[in-house]
Formats: C-alpha cells, structure tokens, sequence
C-alpha cells in the first residue's frame, strides 16, 4: 500500500484531542473552520507551530502522519506562500474519511514553548 507523508502542526488543546483518539485521528473542525490543512512538508509545519501556535496558544507542536496516497490524491497541493508553503485543502465534511485512511499513528516530532 502506498501512504504518503503529511505533517499537521496543532496547539495544546488539538494535541490533547488527537491524543484521546489513541493518536489515532484528527479532531472534528469547529463550525468556524470549513478546511482541514495538513502540510506536506515539515519545515512549513516547523514554521506555522513555532511562529503561529506558540504565539496563539503558548505552544505548538509538529505532527506527522502517513495517509494512503490513492485518497489523498482526490485533493489538489495548494501553495500558499513561498514554494515550501504547501498544503491540502480537505472540507471539513471529509474529514472523518480522511481519519480513516491515515494509516498508523499519528506522531509528536516536534514542540515549541513560549517563554
């Protein structure tokens, strides 16, 4: 089976949520939140929870997870700033079949803590 390679960085409370799945799934989106945004490399998710979740939550984490690579190609790599800022734009009523072809768990690679 192919899998593909994606990184999702996430604030502490995310964090607890993917833990209580077993490392298992990402949580549901919130009503405000239409787009689920995994990443397709780990300096672009470096970047978001180091200088964004810290910011926003005090800490940000790095993690990465492999997906069947025949579901993730139903969604097309948006670039949303420089050329490593890469990204899928899953809708949020896809998410649970997004879970479901994560295949493994999901890993901690990296935290940031503010000061």
């Amino acid at each position: 089976m192919d899998t593909t390679t994606l990184y999702r960085p996430v604030g502490p409370n995310e964090l607890q949520l993917i833990e209580h799945s077993g490392w298992k799934e990402f949580p549901p989106r919130l009503s405000h939140q239409p787009i689920f945004y995994p990443v397709l490399n780990e300096e672009y998710a470096t970047m978001i929870a180091r200088d964004w979740n810290v910011k926003q939550s005090g800490s940000g984490y790095v993690t990465r997870f492999r997906v069947r690579s025949d579901f993730v190609a139903r969604y097309e790599v948006q670039t949303v700033g420089g050329s490593i800022c890469k990204e899928l734009w899953v809708p949020a009523e896809d998410l649970l079949e997004f879970n479901q072809n994560i295949v493994g768990l999901i890993e901690v690679i990296a935290e940031f803590h503010g000061e």
